[in-house]
Formats: C-alpha cells, sequence, structure tokens
C-alpha cells in the first residue's frame, strides 16, 4: 500500500489527541499497540489490508 506512512502518521495524530484530550490512558495506547502487531501477523493481515486499501480508494475517488 502506498499510502502507508501518511495513515500510521494519521492513526497516530488521532490516537495522540485521544490520549491528550479524551483521557485515552497510556496502557490502553500500549494494548492497541501490541494487538495491531498480534493482528499483523496473523492470517487475517491480508484482508485486513485489501479492507483498508479499498476504503483509501474509495475516499480518494481512485479506481
Amino acid at each position: 500500500m502506498t499510502v502507508s506512512v501518511p495513515l500510521v502518521a494519521i492513526l497516530g495524530a488521532l490516537v495522540w489527541v485521544a490520549w491528550r484530550y479524551m483521557g485515552l490512558r497510556a496502557w490502553h495506547v500500549a494494548v492497541c499497540l501490541l494487538f495491531g502487531f498480534c493482528l499483523a501477523a496473523t492470517s487475517a493481515a491480508p484482508e485486513i489490508n485489501r479492507i483498508v486499501t479499498g476504503l483509501l480508494n474509495i475516499l480518494s475517488g481512485s479506481k
């Protein structure tokens, strides 16, 4: 996926905002990170990647 770095930056900014202003605790962030790493190692990772790519294509207006 060619937009992976900007996507990670946007998601990171959203987590920072949630942590700073919405009361997200540091351990919540750690659990989310660990869950993401574990999920990336499963057989569901390619399907998740396909769904995210499809959503980004829809949002950007490209095919």
